[in-house]
Protein backbone atom coordinates (compact mmCIF):
# COMPACT_ATOMS: atom_id res chain seq x y z
CA UNK A 1 0.00 0.00 0.00
CA UNK A 2 2.91 2.31 0.78
CA UNK A 3 4.28 1.80 -2.74
CA UNK A 4 0.87 2.64 -4.16
CA UNK A 5 0.83 5.90 -2.21
CA UNK A 6 4.30 6.77 -3.51
CA UNK A 7 3.14 6.03 -7.06
CA UNK A 8 0.20 8.42 -6.73
CA UNK A 9 2.53 11.10 -5.33
CA UNK A 10 4.91 10.59 -8.28
CA UNK A 11 2.00 11.11 -10.66
CA UNK A 12 1.09 14.28 -8.77
CA UNK A 13 4.70 15.45 -9.10
CA UNK A 14 4.48 14.84 -12.85
CA UNK A 15 1.34 16.96 -13.02
CA UNK A 16 3.13 19.66 -11.01
CA UNK A 17 5.99 19.62 -13.53
CA UNK A 18 3.62 19.84 -16.47
CA UNK A 19 1.66 22.76 -14.99
CA UNK A 20 4.91 24.53 -14.13
CA UNK A 21 6.04 24.08 -17.74
CA UNK A 22 2.70 25.18 -19.19
CA UNK A 23 1.83 28.12 -16.95
CA UNK A 24 5.31 29.13 -15.75
CA UNK A 25 5.83 30.70 -19.17
CA UNK A 26 3.17 33.31 -18.29
CA UNK A 27 5.35 34.85 -15.58
CA UNK A 28 8.52 35.04 -17.70
CA UNK A 29 7.11 36.35 -20.99
CA UNK A 30 8.65 39.84 -20.60
CA UNK A 31 12.11 38.25 -20.15
CA UNK A 32 11.53 35.92 -23.08
CA UNK A 33 10.49 38.86 -25.26
CA UNK A 34 13.61 40.82 -24.31
CA UNK A 35 16.14 37.99 -24.53
CA UNK A 36 14.83 36.47 -27.75
CA UNK A 37 14.24 39.84 -29.39
CA UNK A 38 10.55 39.38 -30.22
CA UNK A 39 7.49 41.52 -29.58
CA UNK A 40 5.32 40.87 -26.49
CA UNK A 41 2.47 39.69 -28.74
CA UNK A 42 4.77 37.16 -30.44
CA UNK A 43 5.99 35.95 -27.05
CA UNK A 44 2.34 35.54 -26.03
CA UNK A 45 1.99 32.83 -28.65
CA UNK A 46 4.24 30.65 -26.49
CA UNK A 47 1.29 30.46 -24.09
CA UNK A 48 -1.58 30.59 -26.58
CA UNK A 49 -0.30 27.90 -28.92
CA UNK A 50 0.14 25.51 -25.99
CA UNK A 51 -3.55 25.72 -24.99
CA UNK A 52 -4.69 25.61 -28.62
CA UNK A 53 -2.75 22.42 -29.37
CA UNK A 54 -4.15 20.76 -26.23
CA UNK A 55 -7.73 21.67 -27.13
CA UNK A 56 -7.42 20.40 -30.71
CA UNK A 57 -5.27 17.30 -30.31
CA UNK A 58 -6.15 15.91 -26.88
CA UNK A 59 -8.65 13.14 -27.72
CA UNK A 60 -6.74 12.05 -30.82
CA UNK A 61 -3.32 11.68 -29.18
CA UNK A 62 -4.92 9.82 -26.27
CA UNK A 63 -6.61 7.43 -28.70
CA UNK A 64 -3.31 6.77 -30.47
CA UNK A 65 -1.63 5.96 -27.16
CA UNK A 66 -4.47 3.76 -25.87
CA UNK A 67 -2.80 0.48 -26.84
CA UNK A 68 0.60 1.16 -25.25
CA UNK A 69 1.78 0.09 -21.78
CA UNK A 70 0.62 2.89 -19.45
CA UNK A 71 3.99 3.11 -17.70
CA UNK A 72 5.76 3.67 -21.03
CA UNK A 73 3.22 6.34 -22.01
CA UNK A 74 3.68 8.23 -18.72
CA UNK A 75 7.49 8.00 -18.85
CA UNK A 76 7.70 9.10 -22.50
CA UNK A 77 5.33 12.05 -21.95
CA UNK A 78 7.14 13.40 -18.90
CA UNK A 79 10.52 12.91 -20.63
CA UNK A 80 9.32 15.17 -23.45
CA UNK A 81 8.52 17.88 -20.90
CA UNK A 82 11.96 17.57 -19.30
CA UNK A 83 13.62 17.79 -22.70
CA UNK A 84 11.51 20.76 -23.76
CA UNK A 85 12.46 22.74 -20.66
CA UNK A 86 16.12 22.02 -21.38
CA UNK A 87 15.63 23.36 -24.92
CA UNK A 88 14.01 26.54 -23.53
CA UNK A 89 17.03 27.04 -21.29
CA UNK A 90 19.56 26.56 -24.08
CA UNK A 91 18.00 28.15 -27.15
CA UNK A 92 18.21 31.77 -28.26
CA UNK A 93 15.87 31.23 -31.21
CA UNK A 94 12.18 32.08 -30.88
CA UNK A 95 11.19 29.57 -33.58
CA UNK A 96 12.90 26.73 -31.71
CA UNK A 97 11.19 27.65 -28.46
CA UNK A 98 7.81 27.87 -30.21
CA UNK A 99 8.30 24.44 -31.78
CA UNK A 100 9.09 22.96 -28.37
CA UNK A 101 5.90 24.47 -26.98
CA UNK A 102 3.91 22.56 -29.60
CA UNK A 103 5.64 19.20 -28.98
CA UNK A 104 4.94 18.87 -25.21
CA UNK A 105 1.41 20.22 -25.70
CA UNK A 106 0.72 17.10 -27.78
CA UNK A 107 1.72 14.93 -24.81
CA UNK A 108 0.02 17.06 -22.13
CA UNK A 109 -3.50 15.54 -22.44
CA UNK A 110 -2.04 12.03 -22.80
CA UNK A 111 -0.17 12.31 -19.49
CA UNK A 112 -3.15 13.79 -17.65
CA UNK A 113 -5.63 11.24 -19.02
CA UNK A 114 -3.41 8.24 -18.28
CA UNK A 115 -2.23 9.57 -14.88
CA UNK A 116 -5.80 10.05 -13.64
CA UNK A 117 -6.90 6.61 -14.82
CA UNK A 118 -3.73 5.01 -13.43
CA UNK A 119 -4.20 6.61 -10.02
CA UNK A 120 -7.75 5.23 -9.89
CA UNK A 121 -6.58 1.77 -10.97
CA UNK A 122 -3.89 1.47 -8.31
CA UNK A 123 -6.22 1.81 -5.32
CA UNK A 124 -9.45 0.13 -4.20
CA UNK A 125 -12.49 1.57 -5.94
CA UNK A 126 -13.66 3.31 -2.76
CA UNK A 127 -10.37 5.26 -2.67
CA UNK A 128 -10.34 6.26 -6.35
CA UNK A 129 -11.60 9.79 -5.71
CA UNK A 130 -8.93 10.36 -3.05
CA UNK A 131 -6.23 9.15 -5.45
CA UNK A 132 -7.33 11.36 -8.34
CA UNK A 133 -7.74 14.31 -5.97
CA UNK A 134 -4.11 13.81 -4.94
CA UNK A 135 -3.05 13.84 -8.60
CA UNK A 136 -5.06 17.02 -9.15
CA UNK A 137 -3.24 18.55 -6.19
CA UNK A 138 -0.25 18.75 -8.53
CA UNK A 139 -2.20 21.35 -10.50
CA UNK A 140 -2.97 23.54 -7.50
CA UNK A 141 0.55 23.23 -6.08
CA UNK A 142 1.87 24.15 -9.53
CA UNK A 143 -0.20 27.33 -9.52
CA UNK A 144 0.66 28.10 -5.90
CA UNK A 145 4.42 27.49 -6.01
CA UNK A 146 5.66 26.29 -9.41
CA UNK A 147 4.55 29.34 -11.39
CA UNK A 148 5.69 31.97 -8.81
CA UNK A 149 9.03 30.18 -8.31
CA UNK A 150 9.64 30.09 -12.07
CA UNK A 151 9.01 33.83 -12.21
CA UNK A 152 11.25 34.45 -9.20
CA UNK A 153 14.16 32.49 -10.68
CA UNK A 154 13.88 34.33 -13.98
CA UNK A 155 13.83 37.69 -12.21
CA UNK A 156 16.57 37.11 -9.64
CA UNK A 157 18.89 34.58 -11.31
CA UNK A 158 18.34 34.10 -15.03
CA UNK A 159 15.73 33.04 -17.54
CA UNK A 160 17.69 29.85 -18.17
CA UNK A 161 17.62 28.95 -14.46
CA UNK A 162 13.82 29.16 -14.47
CA UNK A 163 13.64 26.64 -17.31
CA UNK A 164 16.29 24.39 -15.76
CA UNK A 165 14.06 24.25 -12.67
CA UNK A 166 11.20 22.95 -14.84
CA UNK A 167 13.53 20.42 -16.46
CA UNK A 168 14.69 19.17 -13.05
CA UNK A 169 11.16 18.69 -11.70
CA UNK A 170 10.10 16.75 -14.78
CA UNK A 171 13.29 14.67 -14.69
CA UNK A 172 12.63 13.68 -11.06
CA UNK A 173 9.07 12.73 -12.00
CA UNK A 174 10.43 10.67 -14.92
CA UNK A 175 12.78 8.75 -12.60
CA UNK A 176 9.94 8.28 -10.10
CA UNK A 177 7.70 6.81 -12.79
CA UNK A 178 10.45 4.37 -13.81
CA UNK A 179 10.93 3.35 -10.18
CA UNK A 180 7.43 3.29 -8.68
CA UNK A 181 4.83 2.92 -11.45
CA UNK A 182 4.25 -0.77 -12.23
CA UNK A 183 4.21 -2.01 -15.79
CA UNK A 184 0.65 -1.80 -17.09
CA UNK A 185 0.34 -3.44 -20.49
CA UNK A 186 -3.05 -2.97 -22.11
CA UNK A 187 -4.73 -6.36 -21.94
CA UNK A 188 -8.11 -6.08 -23.63
CA UNK A 189 -7.62 -2.88 -25.60
CA UNK A 190 -10.73 -0.92 -26.49
CA UNK A 191 -11.06 -0.28 -30.20
CA UNK A 192 -11.03 3.29 -31.45
CA UNK A 193 -14.67 2.88 -32.37
CA UNK A 194 -15.63 1.70 -28.88
CA UNK A 195 -13.92 4.70 -27.33
CA UNK A 196 -15.40 7.16 -29.81
CA UNK A 197 -18.80 5.62 -29.12
CA UNK A 198 -19.11 7.73 -25.98
CA UNK A 199 -19.54 10.75 -28.25
CA UNK A 200 -22.68 9.23 -29.77
CA UNK A 201 -24.57 9.66 -26.51
CA UNK A 202 -26.64 12.85 -26.26
CA UNK A 203 -26.02 13.02 -22.52
CA UNK A 204 -22.28 13.24 -23.13
CA UNK A 205 -22.64 16.39 -25.21
CA UNK A 206 -24.73 18.06 -22.51
CA UNK A 207 -22.07 17.10 -19.98
CA UNK A 208 -19.30 18.43 -22.23
CA UNK A 209 -21.21 21.69 -22.72
CA UNK A 210 -21.56 22.12 -18.97
CA UNK A 211 -17.81 21.54 -18.50
CA UNK A 212 -17.03 24.20 -21.12
CA UNK A 213 -19.38 26.63 -19.34
CA UNK A 214 -17.92 25.87 -15.89
CA UNK A 215 -14.38 26.60 -17.09
CA UNK A 216 -15.56 29.70 -18.94
CA UNK A 217 -17.13 30.85 -15.65
CA UNK A 218 -13.88 30.18 -13.79
CA UNK A 219 -11.42 31.79 -16.19
CA UNK A 220 -13.47 34.71 -17.48
CA UNK A 221 -12.71 36.24 -14.07
CA UNK A 222 -9.55 34.47 -12.88
CA UNK A 223 -7.85 35.16 -16.22
CA UNK A 224 -7.89 38.85 -15.28
CA UNK A 225 -7.06 38.42 -11.59
CA UNK A 226 -4.36 41.10 -11.58
CA UNK A 227 -6.47 43.57 -13.57
CA UNK A 228 -9.43 43.12 -11.22
CA UNK A 229 -7.41 43.66 -8.05
CA UNK A 230 -5.46 46.52 -9.60
CA UNK A 231 -8.30 48.45 -11.20
CA UNK A 232 -11.15 47.70 -8.78
CA UNK A 233 -9.44 47.20 -5.41
CA UNK A 234 -6.46 49.46 -6.31
CA UNK A 235 -3.85 46.99 -5.07
CA UNK A 236 -0.28 47.57 -6.22
CA UNK A 237 1.98 44.92 -7.72
CA UNK A 238 3.25 43.70 -4.35
CA UNK A 239 -0.27 43.19 -3.06
CA UNK A 240 -1.35 41.40 -6.24
CA UNK A 241 1.62 39.02 -6.00
CA UNK A 242 0.76 38.27 -2.37
CA UNK A 243 -2.87 37.64 -3.30
CA UNK A 244 -1.82 35.28 -6.10
CA UNK A 245 0.27 33.30 -3.64
CA UNK A 246 -2.54 33.22 -1.06
CA UNK A 247 -5.02 32.21 -3.76
CA UNK A 248 -2.82 29.29 -4.78
CA UNK A 249 -2.25 28.08 -1.22
CA UNK A 250 -5.99 28.13 -0.48
CA UNK A 251 -6.54 26.21 -3.73
CA UNK A 252 -4.51 23.32 -2.34
CA UNK A 253 -6.81 23.05 0.67
CA UNK A 254 -9.94 23.55 -1.40
CA UNK A 255 -8.93 20.79 -3.80
CA UNK A 256 -9.00 18.18 -1.05
CA UNK A 257 -12.20 19.61 0.45
CA UNK A 258 -14.01 19.17 -2.85
CA UNK A 259 -12.57 15.68 -3.17
CA UNK A 260 -14.19 14.83 0.16
CA UNK A 261 -17.52 16.30 -0.98
CA UNK A 262 -17.38 14.28 -4.20
CA UNK A 263 -17.00 11.07 -2.22
CA UNK A 264 -20.24 11.91 -0.44
CA UNK A 265 -22.22 13.02 -3.49
CA UNK A 266 -20.83 13.38 -7.00
CA UNK A 267 -23.99 14.77 -8.59
CA UNK A 268 -24.83 17.09 -5.70
CA UNK A 269 -21.31 18.52 -5.58
CA UNK A 270 -21.14 18.94 -9.35
CA UNK A 271 -24.41 20.86 -9.56
CA UNK A 272 -23.58 22.93 -6.48
CA UNK A 273 -20.21 23.99 -7.91
CA UNK A 274 -21.39 26.62 -10.46
CA UNK A 275 -23.85 27.89 -7.84
CA UNK A 276 -20.90 28.49 -5.51
CA UNK A 277 -19.10 30.29 -8.36
CA UNK A 278 -22.13 32.55 -8.78
CA UNK A 279 -22.14 33.38 -5.06
CA UNK A 280 -18.41 34.15 -5.12
CA UNK A 281 -18.71 36.49 -8.12
CA UNK A 282 -21.57 38.40 -6.53
CA UNK A 283 -19.36 38.75 -3.44
CA UNK A 284 -16.42 39.97 -5.56
CA UNK A 285 -18.62 42.61 -7.19
CA UNK A 286 -20.01 43.75 -3.85
CA UNK A 287 -16.70 44.12 -1.96
CA UNK A 288 -14.38 44.78 -4.91
CA UNK A 289 -13.50 48.40 -3.98
CA UNK A 290 -12.91 47.54 -0.28
CA UNK A 291 -9.40 46.33 0.61
CA UNK A 292 -9.95 44.27 3.78
CA UNK A 293 -13.17 42.53 2.67
CA UNK A 294 -11.58 41.84 -0.71
CA UNK A 295 -8.65 40.02 0.90
CA UNK A 296 -11.14 37.67 2.58
CA UNK A 297 -13.10 37.36 -0.68
CA UNK A 298 -9.93 36.32 -2.55
CA UNK A 299 -9.38 33.48 -0.07
CA UNK A 300 -12.97 32.28 -0.52
CA UNK A 301 -12.57 32.65 -4.29
CA UNK A 302 -9.44 30.49 -4.27
CA UNK A 303 -11.11 27.76 -2.22
CA UNK A 304 -14.06 27.58 -4.62
CA UNK A 305 -11.96 27.97 -7.79
CA UNK A 306 -9.86 24.94 -6.83
CA UNK A 307 -12.83 22.60 -7.10
CA UNK A 308 -13.49 23.22 -10.78
CA UNK A 309 -10.85 20.72 -11.92
CA UNK A 310 -11.72 17.64 -9.91
CA UNK A 311 -15.48 18.34 -9.93
CA UNK A 312 -15.67 18.77 -13.71
CA UNK A 313 -13.47 15.72 -14.35
CA UNK A 314 -15.68 13.58 -12.10
CA UNK A 315 -18.86 14.95 -13.69
CA UNK A 316 -17.65 14.14 -17.20
CA UNK A 317 -16.08 10.84 -16.16
CA UNK A 318 -19.45 9.42 -15.11
CA UNK A 319 -20.57 9.51 -18.74
CA UNK A 320 -17.36 7.93 -20.06
CA UNK A 321 -17.06 5.09 -17.54
CA UNK A 322 -16.44 2.53 -20.27
CA UNK A 323 -13.59 4.56 -21.84
CA UNK A 324 -12.06 6.44 -18.86
CA UNK A 325 -8.82 7.58 -20.48
CA UNK A 326 -10.60 8.88 -23.57
CA UNK A 327 -13.09 10.57 -21.25
CA UNK A 328 -10.24 12.23 -19.38
CA UNK A 329 -8.83 13.49 -22.68
CA UNK A 330 -12.22 14.97 -23.55
CA UNK A 331 -12.20 16.73 -20.20
CA UNK A 332 -8.76 18.18 -20.83
CA UNK A 333 -9.59 19.36 -24.36
CA UNK A 334 -12.98 20.87 -23.60
CA UNK A 335 -11.84 22.47 -20.35
CA UNK A 336 -9.17 24.24 -22.40
CA UNK A 337 -11.90 25.30 -24.83
CA UNK A 338 -13.81 26.72 -21.86
CA UNK A 339 -10.71 28.63 -20.76
CA UNK A 340 -10.35 30.06 -24.27
CA UNK A 341 -14.01 31.10 -24.44
CA UNK A 342 -14.01 32.56 -20.95
CA UNK A 343 -10.86 34.62 -21.35
CA UNK A 344 -11.99 35.87 -24.77
CA UNK A 345 -15.36 37.07 -23.50
CA UNK A 346 -13.81 38.39 -20.30
CA UNK A 347 -11.19 40.31 -22.29
CA UNK A 348 -13.87 41.93 -24.43
CA UNK A 349 -15.90 42.99 -21.37
CA UNK A 350 -12.75 44.27 -19.66
CA UNK A 351 -11.94 46.47 -22.65
CA UNK A 352 -15.49 47.72 -23.19
CA UNK A 353 -16.97 48.01 -19.69
CA UNK A 354 -14.14 47.81 -17.14
CA UNK A 355 -12.75 45.21 -14.77
CA UNK A 356 -15.55 45.31 -12.20
CA UNK A 357 -18.07 43.96 -14.71
CA UNK A 358 -16.05 40.75 -15.09
CA UNK A 359 -17.91 39.38 -12.08
CA UNK A 360 -21.12 39.41 -14.12
CA UNK A 361 -19.47 37.57 -17.00
CA UNK A 362 -18.48 34.74 -14.67
CA UNK A 363 -21.96 34.81 -13.13
CA UNK A 364 -23.59 34.48 -16.54
CA UNK A 365 -21.49 31.46 -17.48
CA UNK A 366 -22.20 29.89 -14.07
CA UNK A 367 -25.96 30.27 -14.49
CA UNK A 368 -25.75 28.75 -17.97
CA UNK A 369 -23.77 25.80 -16.55
CA UNK A 370 -26.43 25.14 -13.90
CA UNK A 371 -29.15 25.20 -16.55
CA UNK A 372 -27.33 22.70 -18.77
CA UNK A 373 -26.60 20.44 -15.80
CA UNK A 374 -30.25 20.58 -14.83
CA UNK A 375 -31.28 19.55 -18.32
CA UNK A 376 -28.73 16.75 -18.26
CA UNK A 377 -30.25 15.37 -15.06
CA UNK A 378 -33.90 16.08 -15.83
CA UNK A 379 -33.88 14.03 -19.02
CA UNK A 380 -32.68 11.08 -16.91
CA UNK A 381 -30.93 9.35 -19.75
CA UNK A 382 -29.19 7.11 -17.24
CA UNK A 383 -32.51 5.38 -16.53
CA UNK A 384 -33.34 5.07 -20.19
CA UNK A 385 -29.95 3.47 -20.78
CA UNK A 386 -30.37 1.08 -17.87
CA UNK A 387 -32.25 -1.31 -20.07
CA UNK A 388 -29.46 -1.46 -22.61
CA UNK A 389 -27.12 -3.86 -20.91
CA UNK A 390 -23.59 -2.99 -19.90
CA UNK A 391 -23.74 0.61 -21.09
CA UNK A 392 -26.76 1.36 -18.93
CA UNK A 393 -25.22 -0.36 -15.93
CA UNK A 394 -22.03 1.64 -16.32
CA UNK A 395 -23.98 4.87 -16.57
CA UNK A 396 -26.03 4.08 -13.49
CA UNK A 397 -22.94 3.15 -11.53
CA UNK A 398 -21.25 6.35 -12.57
CA UNK A 399 -24.32 8.37 -11.63
CA UNK A 400 -24.05 7.25 -8.02
CA UNK A 401 -22.27 9.01 -5.22
CA UNK A 402 -18.96 7.23 -5.68
CA UNK A 403 -16.84 10.05 -7.13
CA UNK A 404 -14.24 9.27 -9.74
CA UNK A 405 -14.54 5.58 -8.96
CA UNK A 406 -17.60 5.62 -11.19
CA UNK A 407 -15.33 6.46 -14.09
CA UNK A 408 -13.25 3.31 -13.67
CA UNK A 409 -14.17 0.41 -15.92
CA UNK A 410 -14.36 -3.21 -14.83
CA UNK A 411 -11.01 -3.82 -16.49
CA UNK A 412 -9.49 -0.99 -14.45
CA UNK A 413 -10.85 -2.49 -11.24
CA UNK A 414 -9.24 -5.81 -12.13
CA UNK A 415 -5.99 -3.98 -12.83
CA UNK A 416 -6.19 -2.23 -9.48
CA UNK A 417 -6.63 -5.51 -7.66
CA UNK A 418 -3.68 -7.04 -9.50
CA UNK A 419 -1.51 -4.00 -8.77
CA UNK A 420 -2.49 -4.14 -5.09
CA UNK A 421 -1.44 -7.77 -4.88
CA UNK A 422 1.87 -6.79 -6.45
CA UNK A 423 2.48 -4.22 -3.75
Amino acid sequence: MRKTSLTVLVLALGVFGIITTEMGMVGVLPRVSAELGVTPSAAGWLVGVFALVIAVSGPFTTLLASGIDRKKVLAAAIAVFALSNAVYALTTQYEVMLAFRVVPALFHPVFFAVALATAARLVPVKDATRATTTVFAGVTVGFAFGVPLTSYLAEHLSLASAFWFGALVNLIAFLGILRFVPSMPVGQRLSYGAQLNVLRRPRMWLTITSVVLVFAAMFSVYGYFAEYLGQVTHMDGTWVSAMLMAFGIVMILGNFAFGSLLRRSLVGTAVAYPVLCLVVYVLLYAVGPLLAPMILAVLIWGAVHSGGLVVSQSWLGRDASDAPEFGNSLFISFSNLGITVGTAVGGWVLAEYGARQLAWVGSGFAVAAVMVMGLRLRLRWERIGAGRGAEGAAALGAAGDVGVAGAVSAADVAGAEAASRGD
